[in-house]
């Protein structure tokens, strides 16, 4: 089994952008000491929720401070990027870190970013399937043309890595659970998803074609103190707060309702839905979820509460109760 980070450098009440991604960067960094397998980047736009604009930028920055972890992003935002622009950006790291770049992609939201970035709500509704294929392409093959969403003549791909990069596919409904099979494409499954659902996923991924094998990943929250009640009173005292004033950023483009969730009931959503607790009991519950969801690549949300000792913490526990590097087997995790 592999463990790694999710990365979404949260900006708490109180904090500045530059502290919630310094934050971040020693997490990352961290989870290389600890002997984690990967580190995956999130991306947003003009909101606290997530303060990084730019996955692949801040992966780039931490494939240069790393030399052993898998650096990825979770996701890029495919709906607003050119796949070629993409597909280059991705060639490009995979060659200068000796193929230790993945990339992420998703649709992204139907937010203000659609129209900041020249895209259309019709794109993000429609055009998934067109872009993921010109992208696949584009990563693969040594030359590529455009197609009726993005046409232009044939060009060569450059440059070209030793390996082809690694592709995962955000996953929130069934029709992108069809896709990512019928393309071969693993699936990124969130953190608002339960072990049921995912497995749900996992299994009509299969009945779609799917290539059995796939490396999916499942996103976590893992946040551990003590007892299990420390853990959930330090998440409930600061984990609304960004939730709040995240979940309130998020505009939509066609001028309706944002995001309903009410931050309190959703961080203790997470507290029941995640190894969030002591070191012992989360170890078990992170092994319960990998055999439950039936996805044994997890990456961890660590920086729930917003404080990098918090963070440091569960990542020291974490690689306490890990197995030989390069990454942790969650079955020694007791």
């Amino acid at each position: 089994m592999k463990l790694g980070v999710f990365l979404l450098a949260a900006r708490f009440p109180g904090q500045t952008d530059t502290e919630a991604l310094h934050r971040t960067l020693d997490v990352a960094v961290a989870a290389e000491r600890v002997g984690l397998a990967d580190a995956w980047v999130a991306e947003h736009h003009f909101m606290p929720y997530g303060t990084c604009p730019d996955a692949i930028t801040l992966a780039a920055h931490l494939l240069g401070r790393t030399t052993r972890i898998d650096v990825g992003t979770a996701i890029s935002v495919l709906t607003t990027a050119h796949p070629v622009a993409l597909a280059e950006r991705a060639r490009l790291l995979n060659v200068v870190s000796d193929n230790r770049f993945r990339l992420g992609v998703g649709r992204g939201g139907p937010w203000m970013d659609l129209e900041v970035f020249g895209s259309s709500l019709e794109r993000y509704q429609t055009g998934m399937p067109a872009a993921l294929d010109l992208l696949l392409r584009a990563l693969r093959e040594s030359k590529v043309e455009g197609n009726a969403d993005h046409p232009f003549r044939p060009v060569p791909m450059v440059p070209t890595p030793t390996a082809p990069t690694t592709l995962h596919l955000a996953s929130t409904s069934l029709a992108t659970v069809e896709l990512a099979a019928a393309q071969g494409v693993p699936m990124l499954l969130g953190m608002h998803m339960t072990d049921d659902e995912k497995r749900a996923f996992v299994d009509h991924y299969r009945a779609s074609g799917g290539p059995i094998g796939a490396d999916h990943i499942s996103t976590v929250v893992v946040h551990i103190a003590d007892s299990r009640e420390q853990a959930v009173a330090e998440v409930m005292a600061t984990a609304p707060g960004w939730l709040e004033q995240g979940l309130a950023a998020h505009v939509r483009v066609d001028g309706g309702p944002g995001p309903s969730r009410d931050p309190v009931a959703y961080a203790r959503h997470l507290c029941d839905l995640h190894p969030i607790g002591d070191p012992a009991s989360c170890a078990r519950q992170l092994r319960v979820s990998a055999r439950r969801s039936g996805i044994d690549h997890l990456i961890a949300l660590v920086e729930v509460t917003g404080s990098t000792g918090h963070a440091l913490r569960t990542l020291g526990e974490l690689g306490a109760r890990q197995a030989t590097p390069p990454g942790p087997d969650l079955g020694k995790l007791a």
